[in-house]
């Protein structure tokens, strides 16, 4: 669902089967996102302006607590627009982490939000960008629009039986890349500010 949010900036329409956007002239859009766990007894919705699922993490971190192929994919939402049903039934797990090169671990910042019941990982939120949520493309239920192009990240961590894709649309960091969320759709035309 596309809602358009009086800005004087860009709308950006659904309007293929891929899901595709494409800028118009107009006012800004906003998609509302609806999620769930797998037994359903966690429900949510968050409204996003950077709904493209294009950055695959490849760390132990998103490999072992989201799974898959081995990597998770998150998208990036207003925090004030969550909503959740069935909060009751929801769990944080904060991972112990070195930062940089350092050999002690501390605790995260971050907060991987999950089902108590079925274990499926729905959002992560860190206090340090307390406007955005980040919920994981496989806990939304909306259609997502296909990236254009994928990012993957944080290789340096891949489990040694991933197949990393390569090739044209595909660009590869070893760790976190200097462009963020935002930046990524901002730069390809498909953000509004």
């Amino acid at each position: 669902m596309i809602l358009p949010v009086a800005t004087g900036g860009l709308v950006y329409s659904v309007g293929t089967p891929g899901g595709i956007m494409s800028p118009l002239q107009g006012e800004e859009i906003i998609m509302l996102l609806k999620g769930s766990c797998h037994c359903g007894a966690v429900k949510f919705s968050v409204r996003s302006s950077t709904p493209y699922p294009y950055m695959r993490c490849y760390c132990s971190i998103c490999r072992k607590t989201a799974g898959g192929g081995g990597y998770a994919i998150n998208i990036m939402g207003k925090a004030k627009s969550l909503k959740v049903k069935g909060e009751e039934n929801v769990s944080v797990y904060r991972a112990m982490v070195a930062e940089g090169k350092a050999k002690s671990k501390t605790l995260s910042e971050a907060r991987r939000h999950f089902c108590s019941k079925c274990g499926s990982a729905l959002w992560v939120a860190d206090p340090r960008w307390a406007e955005w949520v980040y919920p994981f493309a496989s806990a939304i239920d909306t259609p997502l629009p296909k990236p254009i192009e994928e990012v993957e990240i944080m290789l340096e961590f891949t489990a040694p039986w991933v197949e990393i894709p390569e090739g044209p649309g595909h660009t590869h960091f070893d760790e976190y890349p200097d462009e963020g969320i935002a930046d990524w759709h901002k730069k390809r035309l498909l953000e509004v500010p």
